[in-house]
C-alpha cells in the first residue's frame, strides 16, 4: 500500500496542504479557509485510514473488523481521487502525509495485534470520522463554492458510511462519540 500513496500523492504538494497561488475566488464561487481545510482534511483521513484498512486484513481477530477495514481502505482510495481532483480544479495543494496525531495512531495500530488491534483500529477510526464529519457538515452548509458543496456531499456519503460501518463491529464505545 506504502507504494500505491507514493505514486498517488504528487511530489510538489506541501506537507501542511497550503494554497497553490493566490485569490479566494473561483469560477464555482469564493474559496474560504474552511473550504481549503475540508479538503486538507479529508486528504489527511485517507492518508492514514487507507494504511489503517490494510492493517486490519492483516492484524485484526475479528472477520468483521477485517472486512470494514477492507471496505474503509477501498472506499477512502475512491475518495482521495476525488478531493485530490476537487483540489487542483481548485488550485489548492494538499499534504503528503497524515498529521502528527494520524502517524501516531498508525503507530500505535502497529504495535498490536487480535483483539487488542480490534478495539483500536475501530475506536481510533469512528472517533477520527466523528470529527471530519463536522467539519463536513460545516463546510458543507457554509460555502459558497458549488464545487466544494458538491464534494462535501459526496465526502458526507463516505464518511456516514464508515461510521455506520465502524459501529456495525459492535466495538463502539461512548469513548469513540466524543
Amino acid at each position: 500500500m506504502a507504494a500505491a500513496l507514493a505514486v498517488l500523492s504528487p511530489a510538489r504538494a506541501p506537507a501542511d496542504g497550503q494554497t497553490a497561488g493566490g485569490g479566494n475566488q473561483t469560477r464555482w464561487g469564493p474559496l474560504s479557509d474552511l473550504d481549503r481545510t475540508l479538503l486538507v482534511k479529508v486528504r489527511q483521513a485517507g492518508l492514514w485510514e487507507m494504511p489503517a484498512g490494510q492493517q486490519a486484513e492483516q492484524r485484526a481477530s475479528s472477520l468483521r473488523v477485517k472486512q470494514v477495514g477492507n471496505m474503509i481502505m477501498t472506499q477512502h482510495m475512491q475518495l482521495d481521487a476525488d478531493v485530490r481532483a476537487t483540489a487542483q480544479k481548485l488550485n489548492v495543494q494538499l499534504p503528503n502525509e497524515p498529521n502528527a496525531d494520524q502517524r501516531s495512531w498508525l503507530r500505535e495500530m502497529s504495535a498490536t495485534f487480535g483483539t487488542d488491534f480490534d478495539h483500536t483500529f475501530v475506536l481510533r477510526l469512528r472517533a477520527a470520522h466523528g470529527k471530519v464529519f463536522a467539519v463536513i457538515a460545516t463546510a458543507r452548509a457554509q460555502s459558497r463554492n458549488t464545487l466544494i458543496r458538491a464534494f462535501a456531499e459526496r465526502a458526507m456519503k463516505f464518511v456516514n458510511t464508515h461510521m455506520t460501518l465502524l459501529e456495525s463491529t459492535g466495538l463502539v464505545t461512548d469513548s469513540a462519540l466524543h
